[in-house]
């Protein structure tokens, strides 16, 4: 065999060495990774707690944000069918008053054509014709409606006629003139004038019904009540006795 010459020996163990260094470099650099690699960074874990607070606090924001949202709306609808059921009375209200306004016009025509047809016959001439033709003058303009120049024209004939043979008629119609008008203060005023002073008038039992109502309307309620009670007591067969009980039947039980 033979022998291997000191050169290549040499060769061998210098590969060997360096294959060991190698292999301890590689080992090194491999220790070193482990042990240099970055640890988290504290900042960046600060950034990202805050990022997920500020994501609790939004989500709470937007929750308590929808709940107040509906607190809002709930209120508003509940203000709306409160301002609907305020339109509902309102419009009940409205409906009462025209109603109440076309019975009063209705009324007072029946009135007037019943009136009308019982007319006392005009004089020919003298102090009678006058009162007459102021009488007929007033009427008419209150047939007409044309309620101011009724009231100054009935005014002028009870200034003019005071103890008149129409002075009653007079100042029965000047108080549905006021009656009609809502002027309620002096239609009152008129209706009592009839009663007291005449005691004999065929208008009695109407000024009476008139005057009941007229007390009503003021919010006289217990006067209006006595007056109509007083009414179907003394003229119980009349037309106005009739409407008396209708209109008692109507109010509202006294307190007890």
């Amino acid at each position: 065999m033979k022998m291997p010459t000191h050169a290549t020996a040499g060769l061998k163990l210098s590969t060997s060495t360096n294959l060991r260094v190698a292999t301890a470099l590689l080992a090194a650099f491999a220790l070193a990774g482990c042990v240099t690699a970055p640890e988290e960074d504290p900042l960046q874990r600060r950034v990202d707690d805050i990022d997920s607070r500020v994501g609790r606090i939004d989500r709470i924001v937007s929750n308590q944000s929808l709940v107040q949202l509906a607190q809002q709306v709930d209120t508003l609808q509940k203000e709306m069918r409160g301002l609907q059921g305020r339109v509902e009375e309102l419009q009940n209200e409205n409906a009462t008053l025209r109603r109440e306004q076309r019975d009063l016009y209705s009324d007072l025509d029946k009135r007037l054509q019943a009136a009308a047809a019982v007319a006392p016959p005009t004089a020919a001439a003298g102090a009678m014709g006058d009162e007459q033709q102021m009488y007929d003058k007033a009427f008419n303009e209150l047939k007409a409606r044309n309620y101011a120049a009724a009231v100054s024209d009935f005014r002028a004939l009870s200034a003019a006629y005071p103890a008149g043979r129409l002075a009653d008629n007079t100042q029965y119609w000047l108080g549905e003139v006021y009656y009609v008008t809502q002027d309620y203060d002096n239609a009152a005023a008129a209706f009592q004038r009839v009663l007291s002073g005449f005691p004999e008038s065929r208008k009695l039992p109407d000024a009476l019904l008139k005057l009941g109502y007229t007390q009503i309307e003021q919010g006289k309620q217990a006067a209006g009540r006595a007056t109509l009670q007083q009414l179907v007591s003394r003229y119980p067969d009349s037309d106005a006795a009739k409407l008396a009980a209708e209109r008692l039947r109507r109010l509202p039980a006294e307190p007890r």
